[in-house]
């Protein structure tokens, strides 16, 4: 009998380890498939959840007035789709171009976008991102003028205040200028082309872009064939504010590589009216 109960002892341990031992040996669940699924950066704006991007909206077809009051245009909507890359909603504060560089240097705006051109002077106060688009300086005159770029230091000379065809122009002539003497700066370009229609000035500086559109608007105006500048466009922000520069810049990496910048600047400057 001792024996016999012995054994119902032994049998009932070494199910019982079984037991155990079974437990010990589940499998461990799957690990939960990856969500690759990139999350835009976090990164900190004037106004929460909105990218605020300070331009001057005369400046076809970077930037204009649509019909509606809305703003479209190159510079427009490639903030656009840089705001979309960092999750934030686009805010458009139009300004005079000076003001628009301001508003981004003091941070009062997260960017400047204004056909911007990087030089010394602005590098020494905003921070820039790499090239989005290329733009050409070109001379605006009446059809028929006897302006060429050799006389025009004789000449009076219009242009956009704070932009780098009033920096070039307004120069002394010892460092490729005409001096501030032969030089009238207005608050957007629109005004400068009506100043030279007006014939208050000889020809207007500006960009080559926004030079077409004026000169299709103003019948007797025509562009001399020689460039007065060539120049490469960026995008502005405060000084010292890596955070937003490295995320502005890494989404407008990324939409140079996949073709959407391409293609925005296509949409406004077709390619045989680039040529």
């Amino acid at each position: 009998m001792k024996k016999f109960l012995s054994v119902l002892m032994a049998a009932a341990m070494l199910i019982s380890v079984l037991a155990l031992a079974g437990c010990g040996a589940d499998p461990e669940p799957a690990p939960a498939e990856d969500d690759t699924t990139t999350e835009p950066a976090a990164v900190t704006t004037v106004t929460e959840g909105k990218l605020t991007m300070s331009t001057n909206a005369q400046f076809p077809p970077y930037e204009m007035v649509a019909d509606d009051g809305s703003f479209e245009g190159i510079d427009v909507e490639v903030a656009g789709a840089i705001a979309e890359k960092l999750g934030l909603e686009l805010v458009v504060d139009d300004m005079d171009f000076d003001g628009a560089l301001l508003a981004a240097q003091n941070g009062k705006s997260d960017m400047v976008m204004a056909g911007v051109t990087v030089n010394p002077d602005r590098q020494a106060v905003m921070d820039f991102t790499d090239t989005y688009a290329n733009g050409v300086q070109v001379v605006i005159v009446k059809e028929g003028s006897d302006v060429t770029l050799d006389n025009m230091g004789e000449k009076m000379i219009g242009t956009q205040r704070g932009t780098t065809g009033f920096i070039y122009c307004s120069d002394t002539p010892e460092n490729g200028g005409f001096g501030e003497d032969h030089v009238t700066a207005y608050d957007d370009g629109a005004t400068a082309v009506q100043a030279l229609v007006n014939g208050q000035v000889d020809c207007v500086v500006i960009d080559n872009a926004p030079a077409q559109e004026y000169v299709k608007a103003n019948p007797g105006l025509t562009i001399l064939e020689t460039e007065f500048a060539n120049e490469d466009y960026a995008i502005g922000v405060k000084k010292g504010n890596t955070e937003l520069l490295d995320a502005i810049n890494n989404a407008l990496k990324e939409l140079i590589e996949d073709g959407t910048v391409q293609s925005i600047i296509d949409k406004y400057i077709p390619a045989e009216a680039a040529e």
